[in-house]
């Protein structure tokens, strides 16, 4: 029998995502000698940060500390944008408004707090950023006013900010070993030593003094999907990596860790229906379907199901791929007028989108194969009837033009679907990541089922639970990963020099 292979560093870190990354680094710099395990091979390595559109939320005073960023911003810019400002207190009201007053004080309290010092950190890491106009209000003179929040963006997306930060281990010495499975954790009476894993088919052991889990949660585990978030969820498309099936989640809970957070809670959008079961690199985010606000969304039945107006889009996006699953088929429509057409992103145009386009709302709508069509023309009538044109549109803030009296209210920005041609495109449910995790400390350590310390082991990204809750604010997933690494990194770093 082939003797295992064997790696020993001071800290081993298990998944190469921006938690993993940032944690990786944190600890390199307090001194320690690090270690990455990374699933992936190399071309798919970097998790789902990879797959996200690099959207980061923030705290910021204003555009000077968007400067501090992303470099001198031209006065042309400064003319057609309000870059507004976002303080601690909005970004604590957001995050605790969509997770219902759920998310765990001190979890909320340490993402929001060091969101501005932890973008500046991976500025130094040779991440790059640009303001994120995509995501805010357009004003019809052409200008645009920041909403809050997701200010900036990385340059390259998610792929960019990977790429930066994978250089930044290149020369800090980190090696990262790919095509390697973690399968367990290696442990005795004083603590977690280590991790069991399986590299290109051969045994691996790595010992270290501390391990940080930072391998993701499970949302492209089908099994575990139906599991733990509900019937039909086996069935919903994955935005992210195939590789995020929950082994760090297995391997902490083997062990004794204390189940955390919403484990029946995911992040899960509209969705193009033809998007691969799984995502692909190559596509990216381009089968993402956001621009709902637009027009209306029916079901099979013909039925409006929710509020396409409720809040800003960053705020709401996460939550309806749930809404959509529970239809009839997973499956949905958005439709839109010319006017609502004209407002969509351009990942709405590609030729593997499922679009349908008509001169006439009948016309399309027979197009809509399992659509009840007699239902759904009923309920645009209602709709377009139900609109306060007393109420100015406003593209500028949430303006309270609404569809009123309807058994699914509109809340703002309500537009009658009237102008020809109209536009259609089927979408079901896309799941980015799950909420459910382990319990962690303040300095990112990982508890066990008393409430006890485990120690040498710590946790970060998603797989620490206890911020995010049926919903989330645009953007925080990829800053949570961010902060909740340098915090896990910092801790086992700390361990590992101990101190």
């Amino acid at each position: 029998m082939t003797a295992p292979l064997e790696t020993t560093a001071d800290v081993v870190v298990v998944g190469a995502g921006l938690a993993g990354l940032c944690a990786a680094l944190t600890a390199r710099w307090s001194g320690a000698s690090v270690v990455v395990i990374e699933r992936a091979p190399i071309e798919e390595r970097g998790g789902n940060t990879r797959f996200s559109n690099g959207a980061m939320r923030a705290v910021y005073a204003g555009v000077e500390d968007i400067e501090a960023l992303v470099g001198d911003i031209s006065e042309a810019e400064r003319a057609r944008a309000d870059f507004g400002a976002y303080t601690p207190e909005q970004y604590f009201d957001d995050l605790a408004r969509v997770t219902e007053y759920r998310a765990h004080p001190d979890m909320m309290d340490t993402l929001v707090n060091r969101s501005r010092e932890t973008m500046l950190w991976l500025k130094t890491q040779g991440a790059r950023f640009l303001p994120l106009y995509e995501w805010q209000f357009k004003l019809p003179d052409g200008r645009v006013k920041f909403s809050g929040g997701s200010a900036v963006e990385c340059n390259g997306a998610g792929d960019g900010l990977s790429a930066a930060l994978f250089a930044a281990c290149a020369r800090e010495n980190i090696d990262v070993h790919y095509d390697t499975r973690a399968l367990g954790l290696i442990e005795d009476a004083q603590g977690v030593h280590g991790v069991a894993a399986r590299r290109a088919r051969q045994e691996a052991i790595y010992r270290g003094k501390a391990v940080v889990l930072a391998c993701g949660g499970f949302e492209a585990n089908a099994q575990w999907r139906a599991r733990y978030l509900g019937p039909s969820w086996d069935l919903a498309r994955v935005r992210g990596s195939r590789f995020n099936t929950g082994d760090g989640l297995r391997m902490a809970l083997d062990i004794g860790a204390m189940p955390y957070g919403h484990w029946s809670g995911c992040h899960a959008s509209s969705w193009d229906f033809n998007a691969p079961e799984v995502n692909e690199l190559a596509y990216g985010t381009l089968f993402k379907r956001d621009d709902y606000a637009a027009g209306i969304v029916v079901n099979a039945r013909g039925d409006r199901f929710f509020d396409e107006g409720g809040d800003i889009r960053s705020l709401t996006y996460a939550k309806f791929g749930r809404a959509i699953l529970a239809q009839p088929g997973q499956i949905a429509w958005q439709i839109f007028d010319a006017k609502g057409a004209a407002q969509l992103h351009g990942e709405y145009r590609i030729r593997q989108a499922a679009h349908f386009a008509a001169p006439t709302l009948a016309e399309l709508v027979g197009k809509l194969e399992g659509l009840d069509t007699e239902k759904c023309l009923a309920t645009i009538a209602a709709y377009n009837n139900a609109i306060r044109d007393d109420i100015p549109f406003d593209p500028g803030r949430k303006d309270g033009r609404r569809a009123a009296g309807l058994a699914v209210p509109r809340s703002n920005w309500a537009l009658a679907i009237a102008e020809p041609p109209f536009e259609a495109w089927a979408v079901t449910c896309g799941i980015t990541f799950t909420f459910g995790g382990v319990r962690i400390d303040t300095t990112g350590r990982v508890l066990n089922s008393d409430g006890a310390v485990i120690p040498g082991l710590f946790a970060a990204g998603e797989m620490a639970g206890g911020l995010f809750y049926f919903n989330y604010p645009g953007g925080a997933g990829l800053m949570s990963a961010a902060v909740f690494g340098r915090v896990a990194g910092e801790g086992a770093g700390a361990l590992a020099n101990g101190s």
